[in-house]
């Protein structure tokens, strides 16, 4: 059991480690923290610099903790907030499944912090060595509190700092002079036919007593 806790922190908290510091400091082939930044910001986690500096501060911290199992409740807790705040952003659209971009290897991460928080790190742990190694299904709770807490906080963060989508504007009403004078146009375009249609009645008005004069002369 010891051999196992141990190996099972060294993972976890070791690719934890890896992937905070590609977002803080781009090791290990990251992006470093400008472009993790604008990635965030792209994800709605806005102020993006914020975020990114929190989420890869998170991972690194956390699965530090883990790994050396130092204050584990709380390392467990921070790889909780992370793992929520990637469901809820990028993966829960997907379905569970990780080979369609899903949650599943979030929710099994998160699971694996919880499992440690309540078993404790075990022997071979830096909270044994100084006599606070902390087990039971309280201090797991505690931690999936906390990691919900902070995923929260960083959800509405971000919702508060989004920007509203613009409001299309309804086409005002013509007013009432402009109103008029398309109400004379429209009168004049039907008038202008039935003048035209007017004059070859009058032509052939005028026609008609010339024809009888000359049949008076003839």
């Amino acid at each position: 059991m010891k051999i196992g806790r141990l190996m099972l922190r060294a993972a976890v908290g070791g690719f934890f480690i890896g992937h905070g510091t590609q977002k803080l400091f781009g090791w290990f082939g990251g992006n470093g923290l400008k472009a993790t930044a604008e990635n965030f910001d792209k994800m709605g986690l806005k102020p993006g610099t914020l975020h990114a500096a929190a989420g890869g501060a998170a991972e690194t911290l956390g699965g530090a903790g883990l790994l050396l199992g130092y204050r584990t409740p709380l390392a467990s807790a921070s790889i909780v907030s992370v793992m929520l705040t990637a469901i809820n952003r990028v993966h829960l659209k997907n379905g569970p499944w990780a080979s369609k971009g899903g949650y599943e290897y979030n929710v099994v991460l998160a699971a694996a912090a919880l499992a440690l928080a309540e078993s404790g790190p075990g022997a071979l742990s830096l909270d044994a060595l100084r006599g606070k190694e902390r087990e039971g299904a309280r201090w797991s709770l505690l931690s999936l509190a906390l990691g919900t807490a902070g995923a929260a906080g960083a959800h509405f963060l971000a919702q508060a700092r989004a920007t509203p989508e613009p409001v299309p504007v309804p086409a005002e009403p013509a007013s009432a002079p402009a109103a008029a004078a398309a109400d004379q146009a429209h009168a004049v375009d039907h008038a202008e036919p039935q003048a035209e249609e007017a004059e070859p009645a009058s032509e052939a008005a005028v026609e008609e007593p010339a024809a009888e004069a000359e049949t008076t002369e003839s």
